[in-house]
């Protein structure tokens, strides 16, 4: 194990309850390492991240029903590479090795992992060999050809007697393997994203035909399971909810008042980088309908006096931070007995944090709720984080299997730091007004149009220039307004949405004659990769 990899190691999950299924994927730092996790559980299975350090033996106190080693960055055969327990492989359990995951595994058990002559990057074809489907039914119901996601610069070059090889591409001898004695099946392409059309399928294969799992992990489930951890947890203490009025922490409150009721108080902090008029909508929701404990701290004059001057997104995000959880602790002063703050990180925030479970994910950008926190004994309280493990997905299933209104459940996310990072550069609260206006236009065609639900995520950037217009027989030079609408399952990978020309050209002639201040109106179609949601 690398220093990084035991530095953020992460508990041991419990074991499976009797009768209970689990497959559990083993993160080596691949950014899609969650992916595999998620397409488990897509197939009704339970799954849960397990550290490359967890000893064999622990993962057999589990009882998982299936293991799967996930990809990553590194090369089996530098020193410092992530390994796993050799031991792991003597375990009576089904084991699916993934890019890295299979090469370090062959790699453990006798066989070579080189750098490959030719790389694979992209999508390629592979052909699989006569009788693969029957030799362990990885493939089972999978075409003898087909095409697969391939990321990798190494791979098995002398594969040891003991294993048979299933696929092959041009390039990539082994394409796919299995172990003649072990329940071990090693791919070194990616089953668990879209790109591999029939990736679902080999996964579906491998906890049904392998592992014989029934499927009987569902949201209802996890919502049992959190219920009763938060209570284990919690006992008779109070806990804190910071309550943005977005889906991710109205999913949390919502569960927080179904496992400890009364004992729940949620505080709204108005930071002054709100969308118009959130203020009310959550007052409105949450107060009057769900009769929660509600308490509002008005701190937009410190916000924003913390952000004059600044402009890069970074800094933003620790000014808000630290200014968010001053206000949180001014406002907890006044409920008497709250022990625990709860929040809705979901895993997309975590990962791109850094903080994956085996500490090789690179850094992308700082979420105030996950690396801008400081230590335990400076925040003065205990954190839950009952999302933590959830893709955004999820949680929306999560919100309507607890009764929450389709409004909150599909409401489009919105940035911890608020609109701070969607007004690039200075903030003030003028070009605050700016952004607000367009941003409802925006959204009041996209809604009117029909294209709210077909998208993942909708918004206005206020960028820090300045554009040639003609308005009237005057020549203006004004502000620009870039428009960004994604479409994504998981908000890890996203494409840009291919809204109608026509509802474009409304959003953009509204914007120019209603909003003062914006002379032109662009729109972003970057994809995530290479380029992140939000701007900032």
């Amino acid at each position: 194990m690398t220093a990084a990899a035991s530095e953020h190691r992460q508990p041991p999950p419990a074991a499976a309850p009797a009768g209970e299924e689990l497959v559990l994927v083993m993160d080596f730092g691949s950014q899609t390492a969650q992916l595999i996790a998620r397409r488990i559980r897509d197939a009704g299975v339970k799954s849960l991240m397990i550290s490359p350090s967890a000893p064999a033996a622990e993962i057999a106190a589990m009882r998982p029903a299936g293991l799967v080693l996930s990809g990553g960055p590194a090369s089996v055969y530098e020193a410092g590479a992530p390994r796993c327990d050799p031991a792991i492989f003597d375990l009576p359990v089904p084991i699916l090795g993934v890019c890295y995951g299979m090469q370090l595994a062959c790699h453990l058990m006798g066989s070579k992992v080189t750098r490959g002559a030719a790389r694979e990057f992209g999508r390629a074809e592979i052909t699989l060999n006569p009788g693969a489907a029957a030799k362990g039914q990885l493939f089972t119901s999978i075409p003898a050809h087909t095409h697969v996601w391939m990321s990798h610069g190494d791979q098995v070059s002398g594969l040891e007697s003991s294993f048979d090889t299933l696929a092959s591409t041009p390039t990539c001898p082994h394409a796919a393997v299995k172990h003649r004695t072990r329940p071990f099946y090693g791919v070194q392409f990616h089953p668990e994203v879209t790109h591999s059309p029939h990736g679902a399928d080999l996964i579906r294969n491998f906890l049904y035909e392998i592992c014989h799992c029934r499927g009987t992990w569902r949201m209802a489930d996890f919502l049992d399971r959190q219920v009763e951890q938060v209570r284990g947890v919690v006992g008779r203490e109070r806990v804190l909810c910071g309550l943005s009025g977005g889906v991710d922490s109205s999913v949390v409150a919502a569960l927080l008042h179904r496992a400890i009721g009364d004992r729940l108080t949620c505080v709204f902090v108005d930071n002054g980088l709100l969308r118009k008029n959130e203020r009310n909508l959550v007052e409105s929701t949450f107060r009057d309908h769900f009769r929660l404990d509600l308490r509002i701290a008005d701190a937009s004059r410190g916000f924003l006096s913390d952000l004059a001057g600044i402009e890069d997104p970074q800094e933003k995000r620790r000014r808000i931070g630290r200014r968010f959880i001053e206000v949180f602790k001014q406002a907890a002063l006044a409920v008497r007995g709250a022990k625990f703050l709860a929040q809705g990180t979901l895993y997309p925030d975590v990962i791109e944090s850094g903080h994956g479970h085996a500490g090789q994910s690179a850094n992308i950008k700082l979420h105030h709720n996950v690396g801008g926190l400081p230590p335990r004994h400076e925040l003065g309280f205990e954190l839950i984080e009952p999302l933590r493990d959830l893709f955004k997905d999820e949680v929306r299933k999560l919100g309507e299997v607890l009764g929450l209104p389709e409004q909150l459940v599909w409401r489009h996310p919105f940035p911890g730091p608020g609109l701070a990072v969607r007004v690039l550069g200075e903030v003030t609260e003028p070009r605050l007004c700016v952004l607000r206006d367009c941003d409802e236009i925006l959204l009041e065609e996209v809604t009117s149009a029909g294209y709210y639900r077909k998208t993942s995520q909708v918004f206005a950037v206020l960028l820090p220039v300045r554009s040639v217009g003609v308005m009237g027989d005057g020549r203006t030079y004004d502000s620009v307004v870039a428009i960004r609408a994604v479409e994504s399952e998981d908000f890890m990978s996203a494409d840009w949405a291919r809204l109608p020309h026509d509802l474009l050209a409304r959003v953009s002639s509204r914007i120019v004659n209603e909003v003062g201040g914006v002379s032109r109106v662009v729109y972003d179609i970057s994809s995530k990769p290479p380029a992140t949601i939000e701007w900032e």
